[in-house]
């Protein structure tokens, strides 16, 4: 296999593109979700939600809050634990869904409760969708975790989430923050599973499409069956980074085509920034999501957003939404390097998109030279 030699900018520009974050923007959520193959989901509001931010990260304003779920009801997407996904892609989980769950711990736990899970079943059936504060506990072995174990009503959730890994619930969207759910078989179309082994090929395949340049072995996601994983894709060495990659062949074509750049503000938890070596061997830069460390020993801040500007990565935003005052409070702007004066006009704009998109009415910056005059 031939090997292709690129320059560091040609990684980054690859890189950059396949997370759709250069200038060209994506046509529509769903688009956007089968072209990154799912967005995270975790529940942090600091500034927004992780799906929503990601999202509009992307879209830019025309996205609205929420429109995640709405297209979860819609049958457009699903959501399958921790990720949402397209609804085509459905095939590519369905035989997994059927072998679940592989750790003996959990396989007993459901086997000593399978009262509670038919019970469970029954109830959706009969007055699906429900919440989880819907469902009785009804466990002849609690779920716990741990030496103190959980708290109460967590086998009522561990049940949910495990009959959604099966394939037996569905996610239809929310109340508020609560999660709706009903019978799979009412929510996910008849479609036929895709034999395993052809499915996890084809998950990584799309996952090195959704990243465009990978390390040769890298750290297995639950999608891709393992905990590491081989990536397919073009052998690649990059200028000043040691070690052999892996890049998308079509957008490995496109390297030396011209590249139109824009700046962005990331979510934590968005997968450009999830694979932080990678980050750091493409970008040169250092970032760390410091919200579980205790206050004196964050650098960036509790919920600190990368900052890309055309095709480097240049800073921290250091936010937070203060949804009642209506005000987007900027703790601190972290310059990796001093900004010049368009770098720092860009990104003060991309701020106030940032309140405008909240429904915030003002940015209060707390340092200088960011604090209107």
């Amino acid at each position: 296999m031939a090997t292709h030699r690129l320059t560091a900018q040609q990684g980054r520009r690859i890189a950059l593109r396949a997370q759709l974050l250069d200038a060209r923007r994506p046509v529509d959520l769903v688009h956007l979700v089968e072209d990154l193959t799912f967005l995270s989901v975790d529940p942090t509001s600091a500034v927004a939600p992780a799906v929503d931010l990601v999202a509009w990260s992307r879209l830019g304003n025309e996205y609205w809050q929420g429109a995640v779920d709405d297209a979860i009801s819609d049958r457009m997407l699903f959501q399958l634990r921790g990720t949402v996904r397209s609804m085509v892609d459905l095939p590519l989980y369905l035989e997994q869904m059927a072998r679940w769950p592989e750790h003996e711990t959990m396989r007993q736990w459901l086997a000593d409760n399978a009262e509670f899970e038919r019970e469970v079943l029954a109830l959706v059936e009969a007055d699906g969708p429900v919440l989880a504060k819907d469902v009785p506990d009804t466990a002849r072995v609690p779920y716990t975790w741990g030496a103190e174990g959980w708290s109460s009503r967590r086998s009522v959730a561990e049940m949910l989430e495990a009959l959604n890994m099966q394939g037996k619930l569905a996610m239809v969207g929310r109340q508020g923050r609560q999660r709706l759910w009903d019978l799979a078989e009412r929510v996910y179309p008849q479609v036929e599973a895709v034999p395993l082994e052809e499915a996890l090929q084809e998950r990584v395949a799309r996952r090195l499409a959704a990243e465009g340049i990978s390390r040769k072995r890298v750290q297995g996601r639950s999608s891709d069956g393992g905990w590491w994983v081989d990536m397919p894709g073009e052998t690649v060495e990059i200028e000043g980074v040691d070690g052999e990659w892996r890049a998308d062949p079509e957008l490995l074509e496109r390297a030396d085509d011209e590249f139109e750049p824009r700046t962005a503000l990331l979510s934590p938890f968005d997968a450009m920034a999830a694979d932080r070596p990678r980050l750091l061997d493409l970008f040169g830069y250092e970032y760390a999501l410091e919200m579980y460390k205790p206050k004196g020993k964050r650098r960036w801040g509790y919920f600190a957003l990368p900052i890309l500007h055309g095709e480097r990565f240049v800073g921290k935003l250091d936010a937070k939404a203060d949804r009642k005052a209506g005000v987007l409070n900027v703790f601190a702007v972290h310059e990796d390097l001093p900004f010049d004066g368009a770098t720092m006009d860009a990104v003060h704009a991309e701020v106030e998109l940032l309140a405008s998109w909240l429904g915030l009415g003002r940015v209060d910056y707390a340092r200088e030279p960011w604090r209107p005059s």
